[in-house]
C-alpha cells in the first residue's frame, strides 16, 4: 500500500533478512538461486566486482551517502581528523575481510598496506581491549552511539570520518534487480520505486512507527545485532546531520548519478582490480524514479 496516497497498489511484500539467515551469502547470489526473491540490497563496489557472475541493476538509492566510516579514539589520537590522517599517523585499521575500500585507499596512497588488519568481526572486544590504539570500521549511524551508551566497557565518545568524505562515494544499500528480470518486473517497479522514494521522506518526517517495527524485528531475529529506541533515534538524527539521506545534486531523492558511479569504477580499476569493462548504465537505471519526489 502507498501509505502517502492511501492507495492499494496490488503488490504483496515479503521482506527477508540476510546476513546470518542466509549464511552471509551475497544478496546478489541469492537472487540467482531463488526466483522468489526479486529485489536485493546492493552497493556500487560489489556490483562492479561481481558483474561477471551475478550482475545486478540498482533502481533506487534510498541513502544518498554511504554511512560506512572508520572510527578511532579521540583521546589516543587527538591529531587525527580524517581518514588520510590515520594513514599519516600509521594507525592499525581493523576492517572486515574482503572490503574493497581499503584496497582503493592503499592504491591512492592514503593508507599503507601494512596498516590494514582484515580481522574485524563486528564485535567491540578488540577495540576495547586495545584501549583505542586501533581504528575500526563501522556505521556512523550506529557505532558512535553504541560505544558511548551501550558498550559500558568503553562508555565514551569515538571520533570518525566517512569513507565518502575520502572520495569513495559508492551508493550503499540500493534496491536492485537482476538485469534479465528487468523487463518482467518493470510494471511492478514503476509503482514500487516511487513508494520507496516517498518512504525516505515520510520516515524522516515521522520515524516512530518504522523504528518500532525495526526494533521488534531485530529482537525476533536474535542474531548478533542489537537495536533499541535510543539507537533508532540517534540513527535518524545522524542521517539528517551527515546527509546520509537527502536529495542528490538536484531536487530528487533516490536517483543516482552516472558520473559518481564512473568515479568508483575508475578507482577500482586504479587499484588493479577487474571492473569487467562495465559502464554505469550496466549497473543502475533512473527510469523508474519519479522526479517530482524529493526533500
Amino acid at each position: 500500500r502507498d501509505r502517502s496516497e492511501g492507495e492499494d497498489l496490488g503488490i504483496e511484500w515479503e521482506v527477508r533478512t540476510g546476513g546470518p539467515a542466509i549464511g552471509f551469502q551475497p544478496t546478489a547470489s541469492v537472487t540467482y538461486t531463488d526466483d522468489a526473491i526479486h529485489l536485493a540490497y546492493q552497493n556500487t563496489e560489489s556490483q562492479v566486482l561481481s558483474f561477471a557472475d551475478t550482475p545486478m541493476v540498482s533502481v533506487v538509492a534510498p541513502l544518498e551517502t554511504n554511512p560506512q566510516m572508520i572510527m578511532w579514539d579521540p583521546e589516543t589520537y587527538p591529531e587525527v581528523e580524517t581518514l588520510a590522517d590515520l594513514g599519516t599517523a600509521g594507525v592499525t585499521i581493523n576492517v572486515f575481510g574482503g572490503g574493497l575500500f581499503s584496497e582503493v585507499f592503499v592504491a591512492q596512497g592514503i593508507w599503507q598496506e601494512d596498516q590494514i588488519d582484515p580481522s574485524y568481526d563486528g564485535s567491540p572486544a578488540r577495540f576495547v581491549a586495545e584501549n583505542g590504539a586501533i581504528a575500526q570500521q563501522g556505521f556512523a549511524s550506529a557505532e558512535p552511539y553504541n560505544y558511548e551508551n551501550v558498550f559500558e566497557e568503553w562508555g565514551k565518545p569515538v571520533a570518525f570520518d566517512l569513507l565518502h568524505n575520502a572520495g569513495f562515494e559508492v551508493y550503499s544499500q540500493t534496491v536492485a534487480v537482476r538485469p534479465d528480470k528487468l523487463d518482467e518486473l518493470s510494471p511492478c517497479l514503476e509503482q514500487v520505486v516511487p513508494v520507496i522514494q516517498k518512504a525516505v521522506i515520510s520516515y524522516d518526517a515521522d520515524p516512530a512507527r518504522a523504528n518500532a517495527i525495526i526494533i521488534d524485528a531485530v529482537a525476533q531475529y536474535q542474531d548478533f545485532w542489537v537495536y533499541d529506541e535510543g539507537l533508532a533515534e540517534f540513527s535518524v538524527e545522524t542521517q539528517r546531520e551527515l546527509g546520509l539521506i537527502g536529495n542528490g545534486p538536484d531536487s530528487v531523492v533516490g536517483n543516482m548519478e552516472e558520473s559518481r558511479i564512473q568515479g568508483i569504477i575508475d578507482q577500482i580499476a586504479e587499484a588493479g582490480l577487474d571492473t569487467n569493462d562495465i559502464a554505469p548504465s550496466d549497473i543502475m537505471t533512473n527510469e523508474f524514479i519519479d522526479e517530482s519526489i524529493g526533500f
